[in-house]
């Protein structure tokens, strides 16, 4: 049986013209207002293009040599299209699979999103979804890599201790109140990287780029959070997305750009953390995860067929 790991993430154009036919997919069809189309183009064209569907191949290419095993790439919302990659699965001759959603943290408004395309295509062999992985120990270490080497070099230009700010994807406080895990998952990410990382004292969290519709949504934010830390003395900041596991428009907009333009108004200096990207930590962190399913999978197969010959 042909075995394959499929990854599975939000999508994202790198052309500005082909921002309307994303957003319409993001929308599922409903019209955007042309101010939305044009500010979402602006933002693009200030990052130049959105790296991620590049980098979401680079890590499938990473996992794929250290498994050894096929490697696949579907997206919700663009190119390569999850039900797209699936039919090339099935003409590649896969016989199972297990999916990994490049959001570690379980919320319907983005796992609950891509699970329902994922299973509802017509696909003949079975599918592992993995539902979350926001505690996985590759991952922390991958970020906690991450955070340590930028960290040091912002305390050592400041030449002082520069108090750490982790972010997360805003989502609309109506799923929490709903049961939604998400709030809950992101802190506990943001807790156990810095229990790797314990010189940096004391830290803090935020949620990010707040839609404009939907009601209320989590915060507080990261604007609110920098003035606050201003206003405590501080003149420096170091953030870590820890929601996000590449670079896309939410870190290289609205990281670098917005947030860092709103300290500079005053008087902050704004450190980040390197994206996660495709680091040899976090492809050993996805290879690691996907082994282990593959590993229960097999074990499960081995104690079927037993059980069939009447051998337990």
């Amino acid at each position: 049986m042909k075995r394959a790991v499929l990854l599975i993430a939000h999508g994202s154009p790198e052309r500005v013209e082909d921002i309307p036919e994303f957003l319409q997919n993001i929308s599922r069809g409903r019209p955007m207002s042309d101010d939305v189309v044009r500010e979402v183009q602006h933002r693009y064209s200030l990052i130049g293009s959105s790296p991620l569907t590049r980098l979401t191949q680079a890590q499938a290419a990473g996992v794929e040599h250290e498994l050894g095993m096929p490697v696949y790439v579907g997206m919700r919302n663009w190119r390569p299209f999850i039900a797209d990659t699936l039919r090339q699965m099935i003409s590649d001759g896969v016989g199972y699979a297990v999916a990994i959603c490049l959001a570690p943290h379980n919320s319907r408004t983005s796992v609950g999103l891509y699970k329902e395309v994922l299973f509802g295509q017509e696909v003949p062999f079975p599918i592992d979804f993995v539902e979350e992985w926001h505690d996985d120990p590759g991952l922390i270490e991958a970020f906690a890599e991450k955070l340590r080497c930028g960290w040091d070099r912002a305390c050592a230009e400041q030449a002082r201790k520069v108090p750490v700010l982790f972010t997360a994807h805003s989502v609309p406080k109506r799923t929490i109140t709903e049961g939604d895990p998400y709030e809950a998952q992101t802190r506990e990410t943001a807790a156990l990287v810095a229990a790797q990382v314990p010189e940096i004292g004391d830290w803090h969290f935020a949620f990010q780029s707040q839609g404009m519709s939907g009601g209320a949504w989590l915060g507080p934010t990261v604007e609110n959070t920098i003035a606050w830390l201003r206003e405590a003395g501080h003149e420096a900041v170091f953030l870590q997305p820890i929601g996000f596991v590449c670079d896309h428009v939410e870190i290289l907009y609205d990281v670098d750009i917005m947030f860092r333009d709103f300290a500079v108004e005053r008087g902050v200096k704004l450190y980040r953390a390197g994206s996660l990207n495709d680091s040899p930590a976090f492809i050993h962190a996805i290879a690691g995860l996907a082994r282990k399913r593959l590993h229960t999978e097999e074990a499960d197969r081995e104690r079927e067929q037993s059980t069939q010959m009447g051998l337990v």
